[in-house]
């Protein structure tokens, strides 16, 4: 441990406030704290601060929706967001919201430093507009039908169903998502970060190890293939902040939200007399800056959000901790199967505990994806920690009480076994400041392992009914408790309700610092259960709630439908000439690149396999696909597309997301058979 306490300052990614906190949000929040109380219980001045999300066109109109205003929406969602992360022990030190004087003070300031040194242009520009609304329109508040596959329903940039991009422009069609009416274009000044000026310093700085290497190498790519001005301004009507001096101008939300970050921090500060906020975001401070978020909002942080920071004279971040997705038994969350589930929903049935337990034992530094699978979760938690660390004290515990009034052996009668368990502390620490929980995670259940393996091995439970055998009694069972108290010494920063119970019944309060502090004569209070066995019927009931509950939220009005549904017809000549075969899936892969296309390779019988790239990412995995059948366009021109070429298409149905199915043929069909 550093003789030198280190001062830190970390942040998740902001919550947007117009919804609630999912699992896939908790899998960040979890993270970083268990980071967090591992910096704190090694002595560091560790803070950590986040704030709500509060602007932006999609807040304005939800609280449009429910006849409130924006500031009414912001704090029942701030309010409902901070009861569900304290009931999951996540320890901000401070919570804020992006809508509060320090943002709009310090958004001002960053972009007043910007615009006099010169890197803030100013240009018209031609947009979407809703003539009922009176709104420009975001590429996601446009559908309309694809101008590639003739798919209708499809957002203003891409198509989920063939993989294309295009502007709104070329959408057959268009629609307002908003109002239903056909958009307009309109011209409007806006104003422009010149990101470009800053390639050289994001060059230097994304490869200066403040990013994990596929999140550097990606960036690179970009850095190389040319950066974009950033439009950081939109239009009015807009809840935000005002750009000062431009009337009807405001900061865009992605401007002001990181913002947030130095704002809650600054808002803390303000209460808190040994934080000053210079000496954390000064140039050359000495202090450390960690932001945590997803690999999705990457670009907004590691590139314009530096940028900003440097242009402006505040220093940039110490490293920027990106992560992957959650999934849910192996495929994206879905609210049709209930494992779209909302943390409060999991916190009616389960111990909040039991999740970041979960979540620590698979987390590691790497971009990657972590799967929530149910049943290994009930089965990982009862074993680990019901099973194993809970066993030992329970096993000791109930001799200490009857037989020696609560009251540990005066002596160590372990000192080599202990010694190993407090020696494991070098490499159990590294793995959690690197990151590397899941490996923590292995280490500390190897020595839970050995521990009941001691305690089983010297069997108390036999020698008690021997006479003369009580100190040796004591003395096992004295060190079965020792052990269990540096387990969950290094179990804090992931349980830190479990650990409190059982701070309250080793009467002490456990910190990295006490490893070595062994228990000789203390008193122990009577052991009471700390924590308890999953149920299955419980993860059961968790997920058939969760359907209800998004089932009853599914109740927004519909959108308007295009004026006509069906744009082309043909005639039975035409359609006869479609040839649908039976295709068996041999290998399914991910796209590079592509977010929502799989690349399928079909066996149709004649011995040539088929290359397909389908539009089905969003609900399956590769590994559910391989060695179905399903039915595809076998006579559809080949397709050359940016990631190679389509030699056909697989039939799916369903509204889109995760709910989306292939065909599949009857039982007894086989590659090649027609589909009549």
């Amino acid at each position: 441990m550093s003789s030198t306490p280190r001062k830190i300052l970390v942040t998740s990614a902001l919550p947007y406030a117009n919804g609630s906190i999912h699992l896939g949000h908790m899998l960040e929040y979890i993270q970083t704290d268990i980071w967090v109380r591992f910096q704190k219980l090694r002595g560091h001045q560790c803070t950590y601060v986040c704030a709500d999300d509060a602007h932006g066109t999609a807040i304005m109109l939800k609280a449009e929706q429910q006849e409130i205003t924006p500031e009414a929406l912001i704090a029942a969602v701030s309010e409902e967001h901070q009861t569900d992360f304290g009931r999951f022990s996540i320890g901000f030190d401070n919570y804020y919201s992006t809508h509060s004087p320090e943002n709009r003070e310090l958004a001002e300031l960053i972009y007043t430093r910007c615009k006099e040194a010169g890197h803030i242009a100013q240009r018209t520009i031609t947009q979407a507009y809703d003539p009922e609304k009176e709104l420009f329109l975001a590429d996601r508040f446009i559908k309309g039908t694809c101008p590639k596959c003739k798919a209708d329903d499809q957002y203003g940039d891409n198509c989920e169903a063939c993989g294309a991009t295009y502007s709104p422009a070329d959408l057959i069609n268009p629609r307002s998502a908003i109002s239903g009416a056909t958009p307009v274009n309109r011209d409007s000044t806006h104003f422009f970060f010149k990101l470009p000026d800053f390639t050289a310093m994001l060059k230097e700085w994304t490869r200066s190890g403040t990013l994990q290497d596929e999140i550097a190498n990606k960036l690179s790519e970009w850095l190389d293939g040319g950066l974009h001005e950033w439009d950081i301004s939109r239009d009015a009507p807009y809840f935000g902040f005002e750009i000062p001096g431009e009337p009807g101008k405001y900061f865009y939300v992605w401007l002001d939200a990181p913002i947030g970050y130095m704002a809650s921090f600054k808002n803390l500060c303000a209460r808190n007399a040994e934080l000053d906020f210079d000496q954390y975001w000064q140039q050359g401070s000495d202090a450390e800056l960690y932001h945590f978020i997803g690999k999705d909002i990457i670009n907004f942080h590691a590139l314009f959000w530096p940028a900003m920071l440097s242009c402006a004279g505040f220093r940039t971040p110490t490293a920027v901790h990106a992560h992957g997705f959650l999934t849910v038994n192996g495929t994206k969350m879905s609210k049709s199967r209930g494992t779209f589930i909302k943390a409060s929903t999991y916190l009616e049935h389960l111990d909040p505990d039991y999740l970041r337990y979960y979540f620590a034992a698979k987390l590691n530094s790497r971009v990657e994806d972590l799967d929530l699978n149910l049943d290994d979760f009930v089965q990982r938690v009862n074993a680990d920690l019901v099973g194993k660390v809970v066993n030992i004290a329970s096993r000791s515990a109930g001799f200490i009480t009857k037989k020696f009034d609560g009251v540990l052996a005066a002596e160590i009668s372990e000192p080599e076994l202990i010694g190993r368990f407090t020696t494991a502390s070098t490499e159990i620490a590294a793995c959690f400041e690197q990151r590397e929980f899941g490996r923590a995670i292995k280490l500390v259940m190897r020595l839970a392992d050995e521990a009941n393996e001691y305690i089983h091995a010297k069997e108390p439970w036999v020698l008690a009914k021997q006479e003369g055998k009580e100190r040796e009694v004591q003395a096992i069972c004295s060190t079965g408790i020792n052990l269990f108290r540096i387990l969950m010494i290094y179990l804090k920063p992931v349980l830190p309700a479990m650990t409190e119970r059982a701070e309250a019944f080793l009467q002490e309060t456990l910190d990295w610092a006490s490893l070595a502090n062994y228990r000789c004569g203390n008193q122990i209070a009577k052991f009471k259960p700390l924590l308890t066995r999953v149920e299955q019927d419980k993860v059961t009931a968790m997920i058939e709630a969760s359907k209800e509950v998004l089932a009853a939220e599914s109740t927004k009005p519909a959108e308007p439908a295009p004026a006509d549904p069906i744009a082309d017809t043909i005639n039975y000549d035409e359609f006869a000439k479609v040839d649908l075969r039976i295709a068996r899936i041999v290998k399914a892969d991910h796209v590079k690149g592509a977010d929502k296309l799989l690349q399928l390779t079909l066996d149709i019988g004649t011995g040539q396999p088929r290359t397909v790239f389908a539009g089905i990412k969003s609900a399956y995995a590769p590994e559910q696909l391989e060695g179905k059948l399903t039915v595809m366009v076998a006579n559809l021109a080949p397709r050359k597309m940016k990631f190679g070429l389509s030699e056909g298409m697989v039939l799916a149905a369903g509204p889109g997301g995760d709910e989306l199915w292939i065909l599949e043929p009857h039982a007894g069909a086989q590659p090649g058979m027609r589909v009549m």
